[in-house]
């Protein structure tokens, strides 16, 4: 007999959260509903700059272009393994920023200053900033030892290793940063008195990590977790920046800038990047399931 008021309840928590949220998710649709409808279409279509006649409606035939397309398949391996291998290190590292900024300690603002000042700082200048220490542009105490190390990775992993190895470290440096700053927020939101009472169960401080810690974080690690892959898969500028423009591993964003901006093929162009979006609802989805699963009404 208890479980219709708490379903009552429930109800009414949800409609209220999606009455705050109407505004902010009006606003995106207001700006993205035009780029993003544009760009459906542009997919459909053999839309192109340079091609005789007017635009013909091609339907699907971008996107089965697309999926027997070498060049693609390897595009998206590369991109799927920079998002994965950026994201688990951005996690991991900005989930210890966050625990070590967690408690007070002598210094603990200049830490924090430091952490958090990579996200806050002009991202355009700090890529110039790398670019520049990791490919030095003139003579410099470090340029010939970094110039050796660029040679032996580029020797081992192929032309362009190197460069495409400056973005991962810059995608990592930048990232961390945030994501210690959004766990280090969750944490300081998640009530004392259970982190009091962990500490009475165990004095095990990795048991008190375990079962109490990183249950309370699961929403927000799906949350980091999420925002760090959609940042992995739509980079485009930093990869372009540091990368001086190659594509040797190439991600799907330069790709499609290639095929549209530089060769005027907009329709495949735009059809190459949507095939990002099921992927990401994909893993949306997995996410919030995995960390946020729905709770069960008890009778």
């Amino acid at each position: 007999m208890e479980r219709a008021p708490g379903r009552q309840t429930r109800r009414r928590d949800i409609a209220t959260a999606y009455l705050l949220l109407s505004p902010a998710v009006l606003l995106l649709l207001t700006v993205l509903a035009y780029p993003v409808a544009w760009e459906t279409w542009a997919s459909l279509t053999s839309f192109s700059p340079l091609q005789d006649g007017g635009t013909a409606f091609v339907g699907l035939a971008n996107y089965r272009t697309l999926l027997t397309t070498p060049a693609f398949w390897w595009a998206a391996t590369v991109t799927v393994g920079y998002a994965v291998i950026t994201s688990t290190a951005k996690v991991l590292l900005g989930l210890g920023f966050a625990l070590l900024l967690a408690r007070p300690f002598r210094g603990r603002a200049w830490v924090f200053l430091i952490i958090f000042l990579p996200w806050a700082y002009p991202a355009s200048v700090s890529v110039i900033g790398w670019y520049w220490m990791l490919n030095p542009p003139v003579a410099t105490a470090y340029a010939v030892s970094l110039g050796r190390v660029k040679y032996a990775v580029d020797s081992l992993l192929g032309g362009g290793a190197w460069a495409f190895a400056s973005v991962i470290l810059f995608n990592i440096w930048r990232g961390s940063s945030f994501i210690g700053v959004l766990l280090l927020a969750a944490i300081n939101a998640i009530p004392p008195e259970l982190f009091e009472s962990g500490r009475l169960e165990t004095t095990s401080a990795w048991r008190r990590f375990r079962l109490v810690t990183m249950p309370l974080l699961k929403p927000f690690l799906a949350l980091a977790t999420f925002l760090s892959l959609t940042s992995a898969f739509g980079d485009l500028a930093n990869v372009w920046m540091l990368t001086g423009g190659r594509i040797v591993f190439p991600v799907i964003g330069t790709t499609a800038y290639w095929l549209a901006i530089m060769a005027g093929q907009f329709g495949p162009g735009s059809a190459l990047s949507l095939t990002l979006v099921p992927l990401l609802v994909g893993v949306l989805l997995v996410l919030f399931r995995l960390f946020d699963p729905p709770s069960r009404d008890t009778a």
